[in-house]
């Protein structure tokens, strides 16, 4: 069997992606993103995303996204944009739209194009609520700047519901975390009975931040679009980042510009490419 794919990032957050509008998602997603996700062995990626045939008539297209362990995710915000960016290079009838309506599960999302390879996304609008995220043994109240013990240590953390499940803590600095010691911890904490996405943010200044994140079922990646919007959110409730301000966020595949809106909407921009095409034998 042969499968044809496309293989797309979006600030290093690679994805393999799949042409799934006539036929649907393979039966075999999961082992075949257990197969192909693997780094050094395979064609190797953060997972695979799947662009289906749109559920809503306004919509152009749709999307699942499924993590390396072939666990699906609700929405991926680099991924969202690399499937505009797929639809506007392989769809004639999309190619010369500049506005695109995506759904996901999450809902459908309005994307912008901003430039050669770059889209803007309203990533609607987010939650702190307990309930939302969900997370359990903290009542129905905001996890705002709140205590969370994780293997023996005390972490300040806010936990952002937008799209993904997200806890973001602030780090002195990112670059020397050991993150793959402490990570797998936090996403499996039994605060979070659906796991959790974990951001370490480093503060350079209001309008500048760090971040590294580790995601559920695919570990540490380069980026993380809907971990980066929970971040600036994180730091806009803190006080830490003003709302109606763009935010740049620096992360180990590069740079995401982040707005969060005093009605809690997130904008997220940012570039969309195409790294290779090609057909695995499976």
């Amino acid at each position: 069997m042969k499968l044809t794919f496309t293989k797309m990032q979006g600030c290093g957050n690679d994805y393999i992606y799949l042409d799934c509008r006539a036929k649907g998602v393979p039966a075999d997603i999961v082992c075949l993103c257990q197969k192909l996700s693997r780094r050094h062995l395979s064609v190797g990626a953060d997972g695979i995303i799947c662009i289906c045939a749109p559920s809503s008539s306004d919509a152009d297209a749709a999307m699942r996204m499924f993590n390396a362990d072939g666990s699906e995710g609700r929405m991926c915000g680099n991924g969202i944009r690399c499937v505009a960016q797929w639809l506007h290079t392989h769809d004639k009838t999309l190619e010369h739209k500049d506005c695109l309506k995506i759904d996901t599960r999450s809902g459908c999302k309005t994307l912008y194009r901003k430039g050669d390879g770059v889209w803007c996304v309203d990533m609607g609008t987010y939650s702190t609520k307990a309930k939302e995220l969900p997370a359990e043994g903290f009542g129905d109240r905001d996890l705002i700047d709140v205590p969370l013990q994780v293997e023996g240590k005390m972490w300040q953390v806010t936990c952002v519901q937008v799209g993904n499940p997200h806890c973001v803590t602030i780090v002195p600095e990112t670059d020397t975390l050991k993150l793959a010691q402490i990570g797998p911890a936090f996403e499996k904490h039994e605060a979070f009975p659906e796991q959790v996405n974990t951001e370490f943010v480093q503060v350079v200044d209001s309008t500048h931040l760090k971040m590294r994140v580790w995601e559920r079922g695919s570990g540490e990646t380069w980026a993380c679009g809907t971990g980066t919007c929970a971040t600036v959110a994180a730091m806009v409730e803190q006080g830490i980042c003003k709302p109606d301000t763009d935010v740049q966020v620096q992360l180990l595949g590069g740079t995401l510009t982040i707005r969060v809106m005093k009605d809690k909407t997130i904008w997220m921009t940012g570039p969309a490419e195409t790294v290779f095409e090609g057909i695995a034998e499976l």
